[in-house]
């Protein structure tokens, strides 16, 4: 049995009631999901009869590329229903399917080196036109359904999150505070949470791409030369669009 999920419990003292607690910890690493969410004995019944064997607060330590989005959004749904705090630490990567999860979080917690990534989903086809066309309508669907997350941590306009999720987002830990998809960024011991600094990035590969298009075309300009008609540049610069669309 391989999973992708592994509990650390152990009881510490509460400070305030100076009674002992358990404190659960719930560290998902790797891919989700790597082999089969449902034919194996890695399944949704396993992953829910671990995580409501006990109650209490939950710390989840999430370092991973993503994986299966059916399995990201059974275990989003399962931590959002459960009874209890769910604080989300972020001390690697939440990428893809990952990040759906981190938006279960009542808190989101980002390492100060750690990376969020959010992207449209994927899958593949094989078939006909028709068969092409319903795997096309089914990544429709699901992208929505991963809108919805991100839109109730966020709060911000599916059109805009629809199109950070185009351009195939990175994001560190002060963009991702700024945007919403985490609330804060942990300290050194882990415990605390220091304030945003005023510096934030993110990594969009469209913008990537058509930057280095552009570049490439400004480049490739060739003034006129004193004997060459003006219509003859004109060619040339619709040549030159027409290949920056290939590149």
């Amino acid at each position: 049995m391989k999973k992708f999920w592994q509990w650390k419990n152990k009881k510490v003292m509460n400070q305030e009631s100076q009674e002992e607690v358990l404190e659960r910890t719930l560290f998902l690493n790797g891919t989700i999901a790597e082999e089969s969410w449902f034919d194996d004995d890695v399944t949704p019944q396993l992953f829910k009869e671990e995580l409501l064997s006990s109650s209490g607060d939950i710390t989840i330590w999430i370092n991973s590329p993503g994986g299966d989005c059916v399995a990201a959004a059974q275990i989003y749904n399962m931590l959002t229903e459960y009874k209890g705090n769910v604080t989300v630490k972020i001390d690697g990567l939440a990428a893809s399917a990952a990040s759906v999860i981190a938006m279960a979080g009542s808190k989101v917690l980002m390492s100060p080196v750690s990376l969020l990534m959010i992207h449209n989903p994927a899958t593949m086809a094989f078939g006909d036109k028709s068969e092409f066309q319903k795997a096309i309508a089914m990544l429709s669907e699901v992208k929505e359904s991963i809108v919805n997350a991100y839109e109730i941590k966020t709060g911000m306009a599916r059109v805009k999150i629809a199109h950070l999720m185009d351009d195939e987002s990175w994001m560190n830990a002060n963009k991702a505070v700024e945007l919403g998809f985490a609330d804060g960024i942990l300290k050194r011991n882990a415990e605390d949470v220091i304030e945003q600094p005023a510096i934030s990035m993110m990594y969009s590969k469209a913008v990537a791409v058509n930057s280095l298009k552009e570049k490439i075309a400004a480049k490739c300009r060739i003034e006129p030369k004193k004997e060459e008609k003006e219509c003859s540049v004109d060619k040339c610069l619709e040549k030159l669009e027409l290949l920056k669309n290939h590149i």
